[in-house]
C-alpha cells in the first residue's frame, strides 16, 4: 500500500508560503487601489505637471492640447491616475517583496541583495528626473521647431491628449528603466554569471547595444537618442569601476578566509605538523 505521510509533510511548508504569498498581494492590491483612488482625485493636478515642459516649450499662450473622441479625456485620467499610483504605492510593493524573500536568505545573502533593493528607486528617480527636467524640454523645443508656413500653408502642432501622454510616460519608463543598467550588471556580476574583464572586452559590442536600445525605447529623434545613450554609456563605465572595487573587496575577504583556515588547521595540528597529543588518563590503574 502506497504511503502518503511523507508528501502531505511536504506540502505544509508550500500551503503556508502559498498563503502568505497570497496575504502579500492582496496588501500590494491594497495599496494600489487605495493609490488609485487618491491620484484619480489628484488628476488634472498630477497631468497639469506632466504637461508643464510641453506648456514652456510653446510661445506664452499659444499651447493647447486636443481630444478627438468623446471619451479620452476621460481615459487620460484613468492612465495618470494609474502611472502616478504605481510609483505612489511602489516602497509598499517593493516592502512586501522584501519580506516575502528575506526569510529564505541567508544574512550575508541579505547584506548583498539589500543594497540593490535601496539603489533601484533611486536610480529610476535619477533617469526619471532627467527625462522630465532635461530631455522632455530640449525634445518639445525641437520639436515645435517645425511649425511655420511650409509652402504657403501654415504648420501648426495640436498634439492630441493621449498621445502627448503616452509619449511623457515612454519618456519617463524609457530612461527610469534604462537607469537600472547598473544593478542588473552588479547582480550578474554577484552571481558569477559575468566578470569585468568579459565586459571590458565586450565594451564595443556594449556601446552598440546601447544606441539600439536607446533607439529603440525613445521617440524617432536623435536628440533624444543621445540623451539616453550618453548617461548609459557613463552609468557602464562607472559600473565597470564599482565592479573591480567590489572585485578586489572580494578577493581580500576570501584570501582572509583562507589564510585563518590555514591558521586554525596548523594549530590544530601540532608545532611540528604532528596531531595535538592526548593528556595522560589520570584514571588510576586497577588492582
Amino acid at each position: 500500500m502506497i504511503q502518503f505521510r511523507e508528501l502531505d509533510e511536504s506540502q505544509a511548508p508550500l500551503l503556508d508560503h502559498l498563503i502568505e504569498l497570497r496575504a502579500r498581494l492582496m496588501r500590494c492590491v491594497y495599496a494600489l487601489g487605495i493609490s488609485f483612488a487618491i491620484c484619480m482625485f489628484f488628476a488634472d493636478d498630477i497631468f497639469a505637471i506632466l504637461v508643464r515642459p510641453l506648456t514652456e516649450a510653446f510661445p506664452p499662450g499659444q499651447g493647447k492640447l486636443i481630444y478627438t473622441k468623446l471619451y479620452e479625456a476621460f481615459f487620460v485620467n484613468i492612465k495618470i491616475a494609474l502611472f502616478a499610483a504605481f510609483f505612489l504605492s511602489f516602497p509598499v510593493i517593493a516592502n512586501q517583496l522584501w519580506a516575502f524573500i528575506a526569510p529564505g536568505l541567508y544574512a550575508r545573502e541579505k547584506k548583498a541583495f539589500l543594497p540593490f533593493l535601496i539603489a533601484t528607486p533611486i536610480l529610476f528617480t535619477m533617469g526619471a528626473s532627467l527625462a522630465y527636467f532635461v530631455v522632455m524640454p530640449t525634445a518639445f523645443h525641437w520639436f515645435l521647431s517645425f511649425a511655420g508656413t511650409k509652402g504657403g500653408l501654415q504648420l501648426e502642432a495640436l498634439p492630441g491628449t493621449g498621445d502627448y501622454l503616452a509619449l511623457v510616460m515612454q519618456f519617463i519608463l524609457a530612461f527610469g528603466i534604462s537607469f537600472l543598467l547598473p544593478v542588473l550588471l552588479m547582480l550578474l556580476n554577484r552571481a558569477g554569471i559575468v566578470r569585468r574583464e568579459q565586459l571590458v572586452g565586450a565594451r564595443r559590442y556594449v556601446i552598440v547595444a546601447i544606441f539600439a536600445v536607446a533607439a529603440v525605447l525613445t521617440p524617432p529623434d536623435v536628440v533624444s537618442q543621445l540623451m539616453l545613450a550618453i548617461p548609459l554609456l557613463i552609468l557602464f563605465e562607472g559600473t565597470l569601476i564599482v565592479m573591480r572595487f567590489a572585485e578586489k573587496k572580494d578577493a581580500a575577504i576570501k584570501a582572509e578566509e583562507a589564510a585563518r583556515a590555514e591558521a586554525e588547521a596548523a594549530a590544530a595540528a601540532g608545532p611540528a605538523g604532528e596531531p595535538t597529543p592526548l593528556l595522560p588518563d589520570s584514571t588510576p590503574p586497577a588492582n
